[in-house]
């Protein structure tokens, strides 16, 4: 009887030291809040876009373009080719939320898979994917973006390779130092006193204990591939014309910044607002689930 309330002990042990963000607690964060209310605002925009009285995004009015300011056929004005630049916007947003999270998402999924390899197993295996992330990490990620997008082409597909390229050894990094703190933990010793496999020990007793830190730092990176792919879309090297671009839009309004600066503060201040969304819920989610 003693041996099984033992066992039972020993199984319980994970379910009991696994930390588990609270959820809820990220409410009682203003920053997170506030972060929170931008980023539902933006992904609100982006989700209802289609359904919205708006006319298309890539269509243009050419009696407009001779009078680009806000009228009430188009409420933020029209850019230089006569499209509206509310419809662009709210289009852009799709664009942004569905590019930038989909490349993190990938990224995370290979740098978490790296650091729990490295962090685990140690040895010859930490070392060869450690120097593998420090030769990445010693070029400036957006020399690497520029690099990679100009040589293979602007596409999505393309953006979330760079975007993998470029940040997945940073996560590695992150989550290899997790995981050399928390693997000489009682309860990973108890795993491997009932024989579980290696991938039940990374996915079930070590990963979960990982999350709070591992979310926050998706969220940051988020935010920064939101500016890379303003950057590149500025720069040119963005999703080709005619899909709505916000740094594309700041790029095609540069012409005509003295005479109509809307136009370029516009997608701008879309881009700063979803980006400090991005940054004040990580921020806050940090401060909500600190121990």
């Amino acid at each position: 009887m003693a041996l099984q309330d033992n066992l039972a002990e020993v199984k319980l042990a994970p379910a009991q030291r696994r930390a588990r963000p609270n959820w809820m607690r990220i409410f009682y964060s203003k920053t997170a809040v506030v972060g929170l209310f931008l980023v539902v605002f933006w992904v609100a925009a982006a989700l209802l876009a289609p359904i919205l009285p708006l006319p298309s995004p890539t269509d243009s009015d050419v009696m407009a373009m001779g009078n680009p300011y806000p009228s009430a056929a188009h409420w933020l004005g029209t850019d230089v080719l006569g499209r509206d630049v509310l419809s662009r916007l709210v289009f852009g947003a799709r664009t942004v939320l569905s590019v930038a999270p989909l490349s993190v998402a990938v990224a995370m999924i290979v740098g978490i898979t790296m650091g729990m390899v490295a962090g685990y197993y140690g040895g010859w295996i930490d070392t060869i994917i450690s120097r593998f992330s420090d030769i990445i990490l010693a070029f400036p990620v957006l020399v690497i973006y520029v690099i990679l997008i100009a040589n293979i082409g602007p596409s999505v597909l393309n953006i979330v390779i760079a975007t993998t390229i470029a940040s997945a050894p940073g996560i590695g990094r992150i989550t290899r130092g997790l995981v050399l703190g928390l693997k000489e933990q009682e309860y990973i010793a108890a795993a491997k006193l009932r024989a579980e496999s290696t991938i039940y020990i990374m996915l079930v007793e070590l990963l979960p204990n990982c999350r709070s830190m591992l979310i926050v730092d998706a969220c940051l990176r988020i935010g920064y591939t939101i500016i890379t792919i303003g950057i590149l879309g500025f720069l040119g090297l963005g999703l080709p014309p005619p899909n709505p671009d916000w740094g594309g839009m700041v790029k095609e309004s540069v012409t005509v910044l003295n005479v109509w600066p809307l136009m370029s503060l516009v997608p701008s201040a879309a881009l700063v607002s979803l980006v400090l969304g991005f940054n004040l819920l990580a921020d806050g989610m940090r401060e909500a689930w600190k121990p």
